[in-house]
Order: C-alpha cells, then sequence, then structure tokens
C-alpha cells in the first residue's frame, strides 16, 4: 500500500488528520445524544422502560449493521463523496431530535419545562415520529462508522498502522468524554430540557464536520471507486464466508453487549439507586477519560504482541468490571463521604471496563483491516462493526428486562419502601453482564490456541 504524498514529519497524510478530526466531531454529536437517548425517550416522549431500551437498542444496533453495505458503497464513490452524504444526514437528523418535541408540544399532546408534563403523548401514536428521525442518523452515522475507520486504513501502512489506529481511538474517545460532559451542566440548569436542547449541539457539531470535509478532505488514496456492483458482491461474499472472522465478531459481541450497559443500563440505574443528583454523563465519561489517558501507552506496550493476545488480556478484565459495578448496592455506609457507593463502584467498574477497551478495539480494528484486499477497506471495516449491531440489539434487550425486574422506574410504586423493596437486587443486573463477559473472554482464549494450532500446522 502506497502513502499519500501530502504526509507530515510523523509520517500521517493531511486526509489521515482530517478524517480524525471529523470523527472527533462526529463522537462529540453522538456521544451528547446517546448517553441520555433512553432517558428521551421516556422522559420527553412518554415511552416506558422496555420500549425506550428496545428503540435505542435498534437504532444502535442498526447504526452497526448498515456500514457492512454503506462500507461497500462508500467504497465505491469514494470516501469525500461518503462523508459528505453522512454528515448531511447527521445534521438533519439531530435536527429533527430537537424540533419533534416542538411540534408535540404545540399540538397541545405534552408540556416541556424543568420537568415534563403529559397530556395524552402516552397514548398517542405521534410519539412514534421519532422512528423515522433516528433512521435518518443511523443512515448517516453507518457511513461514518465504516468509511473513518477506512480512511485509517488507507492513509497508513502496515508499519504505522497500529498507531494509526492508536490515535484514531484516542480522538474517539475524546470526543466521547467531550460529547458527554455537556449534559448534566445543562441538566442542573434547565431539567429535564435538557433532553432537547443538546440535540441542537450536536447538529452544530456535524455541520463543522460537514464544512470541514467539503473544505479540506483529499486523499490520493482511490483504488476501489467506481466498481460495478458484481465485484462489490464478490468481495462480499469473500467475507462472509470467512469463518475466522464471523468467529471473532461472535466473541466480541460478548465484550460489548458489556460496554454497551454504560447507555442501556447505567444512566437509569444510577439516578434511582443513587438519588436524582447523580450525573450519569459525568460517570460514563470516565471511560472516554481512561481511554484517551492510556490507549496510546497500552498500544505501544503491547506492539510486539499479536492483535489476538492483547484482545485476550482485556477481555478477561470485562467481567471483572460488571463485578466491581454490582458491589455498589452490597456495601454498607458510603465509603467516602459526599459519595454514594452506587456511584463510587460504578467509577471503578467503568476504569476496569476502559482499560479493556484500551487492550481490544484498536487492535481489533488492525486486525480486520489488515484482512482487507486495497479498494475493500470500507466493505471490510464495515462488517468488523456487525459485533456492535448484535451487541446493541441483545444488549439493550437484555438491559430492558433486567431494569423492569431489578431497578423498575420508582414513578410506578406507590410509596418509596414499596420501591426499595422491589429494587433490593437491583445489583443482580450486573452478574449477568460478568457471565457474559467471561464466556467471551473463554471463548476468544480457545479461538486464539485453535487458529495458532491451525496456522502452524499448514507450515508443516
Amino acid at each position: 500500500m502506497t502513502q499519500s504524498p501530502q504526509t507530515n514529519a510523523k509520517g500521517f497524510s493531511k486526509a489521515f488528520w482530517v478524517s480524525n478530526t471529523v470523527e472527533l466531531f462526529e463522537r462529540m454529536a453522538y456521544y451528547a445524544v446517546f448517553i441520555v437517548l433512553t432517558i428521551y425517550l421516556s422522559s420527553i416522549l412518554g415511552f416506558n422502560d422496555f420500549e425506550a431500551s428496545m428503540i435505542s437498542g435498534l437504532f444502535s444496533g442498526g447504526l452497526y449493521l448498515l456500514p457492512i453495505f454503506t462500507g461497500a458503497y462508500a467504497d465505491k464513490i469514494g470516501f469525500r463523496k461518503s462523508m459528505i452524504i453522512a454528515f448531511s444526514l447527521l445534521s438533519a437528523g439531530y435536527l429533527g431530535l430537537g424540533v419533534l418535541p416542538t411540534l408535540l408540544e404545540a399540538a397541545g399532546l405534552v408540556e416541556y419545562g424543568e420537568v415534563t408534563r403529559f397530556s395524552g403523548l402516552t397514548d398517542s401514536s405521534e410519539r412514534w415520529m421519532i422512528v423515522p428521525v433516528l433512521f435518518v442518523i443511523m443512515l448517516g452515522g453507518s457511513f461514518i462508522k465504516s468509511v473513518i475507520s477506512a480512511s485509517v486504513a488507507k492513509e497508513t501502512t502496515e508499519t504505522t498502522r497500529a498507531r494509526g489506529y492508536s490515535i484514531f481511538y484516542m480522538m474517539v474517545n475524546f470526543g466521547a468524554f467531550t460529547g458527554k460532559t455537556i449534559i448534566d451542566p445543562l441538566r442542573n440548569a434547565i431539567g429535564e430540557q435538557a433532553y432537547i436542547y443538546i440535540n441542537f449541539f450536536s447538529a452544530s457539531m456535524t455541520i463543522l464536520a460537514l464544512l470541514s470535509v467539503i473544505l479540506l478532505y483529499k486523499s490520493a488514496h482511490t483504488a476501489g471507486e467506481g466498481k460495478s456492483m458484481s465485484e462489490i458482491g464478490r468481495g462480499f461474499l469473500r467475507i462472509i464466508t470467512n469463518w475466522r472472522l464471523l468467529i471473532l465478531i461472535l466473541i466480541v459481541t460478548g465484550f460489548w453487549m458489556v460496554q454497551q450497559q454504560l447507555y442501556a443500563t447505567m444512566p437509569k440505574y444510577v439516578i434511582r439507586m443513587a438519588g436524582e443528583t447523580a450525573k450519569p454523563g459525568w460517570i460514563a465519561n470516565v471511560n472516554p477519560f481512561v481511554v484517551v489517558c492510556c490507549v496510546s501507552f497500552i498500544t505501544r506496550w503491547m506492539a510486539k504482541r499479536t492483535a489476538i493476545t492483547s484482545m485476550n488480556i482485556g477481555m478477561f478484565l470485562i467481567p471483572v468490571s460488571a463485578l466491581l459495578m454490582a458491589c455498589g448496592n452490597l456495601l454498607g455506609s458510603d465509603v467516602i463521604a459526599g459519595m454514594s457507593n452506587i456511584t463510587l463502584m460504578m467509577i471503578l467498574g467503568i476504569v476496569v471496563q476502559a482499560l479493556a477497551e484500551c487492550f481490544i478495539s484498536p487492535r481489533y480494528l488492525e486486525y480486520f483491516s489488515l484482512q482487507a484486499p486495497e479498494g475493500e477497506e470500507g466493505m471490510y471495516l464495515g462488517f468488523s462493526h456487525l459485533h456492535s449491531f448484535l451487541s446493541s440489539i441483545f444488549g439493550f434487550g437484555i438491559a430492558g428486562v433486567l431494569l423492569t425486574k431489578y431497578c423498575p422506574d420508582p414513578a410506578l410504586f406507590a410509596s418509596r419502601e414499596a420501591w426499595e423493596a422491589a429494587s433490593m437486587n437491583a445489583h443482580y443486573i450486573w452478574y449477568y453482564f460478568a457471565g457474559i463477559g467471561l464466556v467471551a473472554a473463554v471463548a476468544l482464549l480457545i479461538f486464539a490456541k485453535t487458529t495458532e494450532f491451525i496456522d502452524k500446522k499448514k507450515k508443516v
């Protein structure tokens, strides 16, 4: 693979840095909204816990399923055109999330303020207008999932790729950290209306990314652009018949099912268990903060190890993180004055979870990019996100069931005492996810040993 002539002193092209910068903007936009999406669906649109979890899960799942197809299309039309399409759709979608509540309020179905007052919305079909709005965001985001990570593959060589993905993943998490930081101060200032106004912040970020692509992005790598649908079909067939990639996706799905609980379970769990003053945005920010601080060091530390070895370490950390989260409901008096044990143990669990991510995610993308023939990077990197489709569907679905069973909405109970009795075993939620993480970790270890044995046998 040749390097773009527009390289800087560190060996990366201008297109590489533009790709990473717009990824930063996109992640800021996405996580500002996604961290409170289930709360937006419940508090602003009146969906119950299970409905909100399923809508969020299908949205997140589609966001990671569609890249299989949009990645192939991006290879065909080129990454610049794909990014322009993506950021145009995202801008329209986030604006839609901000405008929809205004339309519902104008229809007399709800009144928004510091606290939302429903007057018919919970029984109205009009709240389902959220579905096409989320689909627009889902479609735009699906292009980004494949294009930016594939652009990193195009703009790096085999010697710079691990470092390139480390930088990419650091930008992803810096964007995630910044986006999540916005919501808690906004919620403290204006109450539940924050879940509406945060969408306008996200729209401004994607508009900024769109302008950056139009004005600054130009790549010297055009292999694969303009290929026929039959060529795309043959490339797709090569991917779906690669048993190693398919098994690896299924195994890594276990890790991401636990990781998805930052958004599926944690926000409602901490608010219900630690009180309305809990700050789920700040708690979730522990993850990207640790990743930004540690991912470069861990990537360098593991540079001489294979991608699978690095991933194995991370996989055995993930069940530990879930068990730490469960401990918040088991401790007695607060360990740290002024901080509930729920918050403290959630933070400790997320720290371990973030370290696991540092070992797994950049090397996982590197592993997939090395399997991709030139000109098919978008398709392969799009396919690599299939694990997030599966983990979103199953992770959010399970979260909805477990929240309803072990940590239900306090508004459904006549008294605080009745709710406390119903949520006494709320920590059981995390035992389920610890079990899922452990099974995935053992499966990856077996996968690594099996593939190593097969490869050695082939060389004989």
